[in-house]
């Protein structure tokens, strides 16, 4: 593997890869040495993705104006292997996964990438489970959306699923029966100025099983955000039905926002990483699930992290408002410019509006798993609308898929720069 390849997707300096690799090392040739048994396991995986780019939106009228000023994520074709790789050695246990992908860009070129997954180690000291490296730790009992997932951080309903990346971390873990406690210390080694999901943080969570319902509690004290509050719940309540909510409140948070709303044109992105006050995530939601294995899933979230009804109210006016400037003889590149910066509001939150609804129907029979999905946003009306089809073997596994995002021309989801995708992967394990 590259160090400089590998230190350019991971974000982080080649002699600090180098350093890292050296100690893995280390820590991990006595353990191998002496390892009882090493299991290893991987998947080979080809995904192609077809993208339309959108006709509406301020990135579409940036690059109507001025091809190519506004990038849109493009149709591409990927090769992937993935391997995964576990040592015993008496308590003490090693686990490490990596990727390694080929890329092809529709009109661009072909990229390598090679990133490690998991690299951790684990074992039992004074009573608890102890890992360190780095690891996957998902919380949190949402399906769409998760408040309290404050450790992966996932993205949450990406188009095809692919594996995820863990985070740099310590871990301690006590649990019995009926009770767990987890505490994480995350991105331990990054500077404190770092945030979003390299930011350092402490947290922890307590699970407590009582009769048919799951209960849980989680904290977090960020170098940047400071601290918040979290608690989850799900009750299975008959054996078709499942109840789950869970509910955030944190103190800060970072998020992209704009130093320019109304008319006027700026030469520089006024898009910059700000500290914002306190504020709330929610949801509830629940799952039926029949006899024959039709399901349905419903969940219901806000999120103060995005942006509010007033501010997308100002994007949408200045979006209208900045082509006015090219009858006024200002230079199309200027006005196309502006326009391409309104784009970066899509990436403020995971979550579009503040309000949303997801409702999800599924069915398997035998290898089949068949599912339609929809998330709208009330505020405004949109829709982004999702179906797929999945066929499972012993080895082999076959995956497809449609989005589309519909509603009136002015919801959010009609100005992405992109409208309509869909994907097929096939998979073989081994």
């Amino acid at each position: 593997m590259s160090m400089r390849r590998l230190a350019h997707s991971t974000g982080t300096s080649p002699v600090r890869v180098a350093l890292a690799a050296m100690m893995a090392w280390a820590m991990a040739a006595p353990l191998c040495a002496r390892a009882d048994t090493t299991e290893m396991s991987g998947q080979l995986r080809t995904v192609w993705t077809q993208r339309q780019v959108a006709h509406t939106g301020p990135m579409a009228q940036a690059n109507a104006m001025q091809p190519g000023i506004a990038a849109a994520e493009a149709s591409t074709a990927t090769a992937q292997l993935d391997l995964r790789t576990t040592a015993h050695a008496g308590p003490l246990q090693l686990n490490a996964s990596a990727t390694v992908l080929a890329q092809q860009t529709e009109g661009g070129p072909r990229t390598r990438l090679s990133r490690v997954n998991e690299a951790y180690a684990a074992g039992p000291a004074l009573g608890w489970q102890w890992s360190a490296g780095k690891r996957v730790v998902s919380w949190d009992v949402g399906y769409a959306f998760r408040p309290n997932d404050m450790v992966q951080q996932e993205v949450r309903r990406t188009l095809a699923s692919d594996t995820q990346e863990g985070r740099p971390l310590l871990m301690a873990e006590h649990f019995n029966g009926d009770t767990a406690w987890s505490m994480v210390w995350v991105n331990p080694t990054r500077e404190r100025s770092r945030d979003g999901m390299d930011e350092a943080a402490l947290s922890a969570r307590l699970y407590q099983h009582h009769g048919s319902a799951d209960w849980h509690a989680f904290a977090r004290q960020g170098e940047q955000t400071g601290t918040s509050l979290g608690a989850a719940a799900s009750w299975v309540a008959t054996d078709a039905l499942e109840l789950h909510a869970s509910v955030r409140a944190y103190r800060q948070v970072m998020h992209l926002e704009s130093s320019v709303t109304g008319t006027s044109l700026t030469a520089d992105n006024p898009w910059r990483t700000k500290r914002s006050g306190s504020g709330q995530q929610l949801l509830i939601g629940g799952t039926w699930t029949s006899e024959n294995q039709v399901g349905v899933l419903v969940e219901a979230w806000h999120d103060d992290t995005a942006l509010s009804d007033a501010q997308w109210s100002d994007w949408s006016a200045r979006n209208r408002a900045l082509p006015t400037w090219l009858s006024q003889g200002v230079p199309v590149a200027a006005v196309a410019g502006n326009l391409a910066w309104q784009g970066k509001a899509f990436g403020v939150s995971n979550s579009l509006r503040q309000d949303n609804l997801f409702v999800r129907l599924s069915w398997q029979h035998d290898r089949w798993q068949t599912a339609l999905d929809v998330l709208y946003t009330p505020a405004d009306q949109g829709s982004v609308t999702t179906a797929s089809v999945v066929w499972s073997g012993e080895r082999f596994k076959l995956e497809a898929g449609l989005r589309a995002h519909g509603g009136p021309t002015d919801a959010v989801v009609r100005q992405l720069p992109v409208q309509r995708q869909g994907y097929l992967v096939a998979s073989y394990a081994f």
